[in-house]
């Protein structure tokens, strides 16, 4: 599952920061780095800089054009010919930061333990809040200039065509619009601002001790991150309990300490929800985007009217894998085993075929990124967990981490990441720089849209009943994973930043008890469908996306979309494709809420999430078929 935030265009620099990044850290299940790989596969980040000598020359480079752009400070207002100068130079400052970061950004995360990468990831980051810092000047500025003078300056001088969506944004946003000194005061707070993730990200990658457990194998396993994520599926359910058991425990010692650093985030949002005048951080958050706070809201009023549902699922679990009872530790075994694995080609060749619905040129794009050096594959010690796609520097491709361990889940990790990298390379074809940068809302649309064509491609295939079931799990657990699970993450995001909201303390061991209650209500603790520990409830501290700003649900309304796009492709519809792909070349000239309801896909109502869990049913109708066939 991905995660961008979207490039904060320059005449908006002042409300957020500038880097984008597509960031899928979720469910990979990794093997541990102790066991045999094959040869690694890694990118070639010379195509952004030859070595580091280039690098370091690029940044001072950089430190004198971020200087520079002071200059431009009260002379927004002269003349056209003066904005469009001013942007341009903003604008291509931006784009180069976003080169010099990205570099950085990938060396550190192919091994997280070395200082020196870490350390050059911090400097360019702090670039990058000087950046900020410098041009906070320019909303209150073009504030001041006014919108009438500005939209003749718009009208006069074609220079500016290219910054135009942006600059009205900016314009959008005037009741949240600071003065020049506070909007320059937030803006330098940015190297604080990043300091919880920061922390978090090295703790539980690099610091966190974490337990070694004896499997029934025999076999030794340090469980770190990608370790659960590889065991927590295990069919062996004691393994699964003990993994659960010593897993959770390790995050337990440190609940105290990481309820600390969320704590600190959530208070960032606030406040600067309460110093731009928003009414909610919720609010904040989304005025960037310009999604309407009614989406969040019918996002989460409809998943708990159809967790009906999804305890429909987890009885159809426990029928399928034969337990009395269920528990927290049973969710992620396949619901029937299979013993195929997929190397990188094989997942290459199954993208290439689900993907077949999109269209020559987008298969195009594909065959060209696969043919190219632009991924990490494999597992390895210190490398970053999970999976992400950055395609945030513009004049080269995208690049892509992966963890490939050979289950299917891999191959649709890996459909999942290109289905961002494609995005991307459409985006760029049909946008300059400046509105190249799509938002997160339909960033995740061109993801799992690819995962669910890829599961009816398996699907189409003459396969046997146990491979069919095998798939049609995979389904249900895309389902669970990507819309009821985030939107669980989003409540518990919500209800975190109410109770600071409120004036309240928020701790660790809060956090723990408001996501176990909401784990209890979702996985119908209290009806029996499933029995939850409250040992497990820590495992709000264990999610990464805690650290973005109301990130998740778009993981959610995204799989909604893209079920509702694929289900129009596989349906015949001959509108789909183009409307579809309009979509993603649109890149960030519009707003992602408005281009989705102009090509048919309200998030605001119920119809792409009752489309979504009708899908659901209708896997789980299939599912009955076939077991009261095979009499199980």
């Amino acid at each position: 599952m991905t995660s961008r935030q979207t490039r904060c265009p320059p005449a908006a620099v002042a409300a957020g920061v500038i880097v984008s990044m597509m960031m899928t850290i979720a469910v990979t299940a990794a093997q541990d780095a102790d066991r045999s790989q094959p040869e690694q596969i890694e990118w070639d980040l010379g195509e952004i800089y030859p070595n580091y000598e280039a690098w370091n020359t690029a940044k001072t480079q950089l430190e004198e054009r971020v200087a520079a752009l002071a200059g431009y400070r009260g002379r927004l207002g002269e003349s056209a010919a003066t904005l469009r100068e001013a942007f341009d130079a903003i604008s291509g400052t931006e784009k180069e930061l976003s080169r010099l970061y990205v570099f950085a950004f990938l060396k550190a995360d192919e091994d997280r333990r070395v200082p020196e990468a870490q350390e050059r990831r911090g400097l360019a980051a702090a670039l990058q809040s000087e950046f900020n810092e410098t041009v906070a000047f320019v909303s209150p500025e073009l504030l001041r200039v006014g919108s009438e003078t500005v939209q003749a300056y718009l009208a006069e001088e074609p220079g500016l065509a290219k910054h135009a969506f942006n600059i009205r944004n900016t314009l959008r946003q005037e009741p949240h619009t600071l003065s020049d000194e506070a909007e320059q005061v937030i803006a330098a707070t940015g190297p604080i601002v990043q300091g919880p993730e920061r922390i978090y990200a090295m703790l539980t990658s690099s610091d966190m001790p974490f337990p070694t457990v004896t499997l029934s194998t025999g076999a030794e396993v340090r469980l770190d991150q990608a370790a659960y994520s590889l065991h927590r599926a295990s069919r062996n359910r004691d393994d699964r309990k003990l993994v659960f058991d010593r897993f959770w425990g390790a995050w337990k010692a440190y609940e105290t300490t990481l309820g600390q650093t969320l704590d600190t985030h959530v208070k960032t949002h606030v406040f600067q929800a309460k110093a731009r005048r928003y009414d909610s951080a919720l609010d904040a958050a989304l005025s960037g985007p310009n999604i309407p706070t009614s989406v969040y809201q019918k996002l989460i009023e409809a998943t708990h009217r159809h967790l009906p549902s999804l305890h429909r699922y987890f009885r159809l679990r426990q029928r399928i894998l034969g337990l009395d009872d269920l528990h927290y530790y049973d969710i992620y075994p396949p619901l029937v085993a299979s013993d195929r694995t997929f190397d990188i080609d094989e997942a290459k060749a199954l993208t290439l075929a689900s993907a077949a619905p999109l269209g020559d040129h987008y298969l195009e794009l594909l065959e060209e990124g696969f043919s190219g050096t632009w991924m990490h594959v494999y597992p390895q010690q210190g490398k970053a967990p999970g999976a992400y796609m950055y395609g945030d520097i513009f004049d080269v491709h995208p690049f892509l981490l992966l963890n490939h361990n050979g289950q299917f889940h891999d191959v649709s990790t890996f459909t999942h990441e290109w289905g961002h990298a494609i995005h991307t390379m459409l985006a760029k074809e049909h946008n300059p720089y400046e509105t190249a940068g799509y938002a997160t809302f339909t960033a995740e649309i061109a993801s799992t849209t690819n995962e669910v064509l890829l599961q009816e491609h398996m699907l189409g295939q003459d396969i046997s009943d146990q491979e069919r079931l095998f798939y049609l799990g995979t389904a249900l657990e895309a389902a669970r994973g990507t819309f009821f699970r985030q939107v669980m993450f989003a409540e518990f995001e919500l209800k975190i930043h109410e109770i600071v909201e409120a004036g309240e303390a928020l701790s660790g061991e809060k956090m723990t008890a408001v996501y176990e209650a909401l784990l209890r209500q979702y996985h119908g603790a209290d009806a029996g469908v499933m029995t939850i520990d409250p040992a497990y409830a820590v495992e709000w501290a264990f999610i990464p996306h805690f650290y973005r700003n109301f990130y998740v649900f778009q993981y959610a309304t995204s799989i909604a979309g893209g079920t509702r796009f694929a289900e129009r492709f596989l349906n015949g519809d001959a509108q789909a494709r183009d409307d579809y792909l309009a979509v993603l070349s649109a890149g960030g000239s519009r707003y992602a809420y408005e281009l989705l309801r102009e090509y048919g896909i309200d998030l605001a109502t119920d119809a792409p999430y009752d489309a979504l869990i009708a899908r659901m049913d209708r896997v789980m109708d299939q599912i009955e078929a076939i077991l009261d066939r095979q009499g199980h």
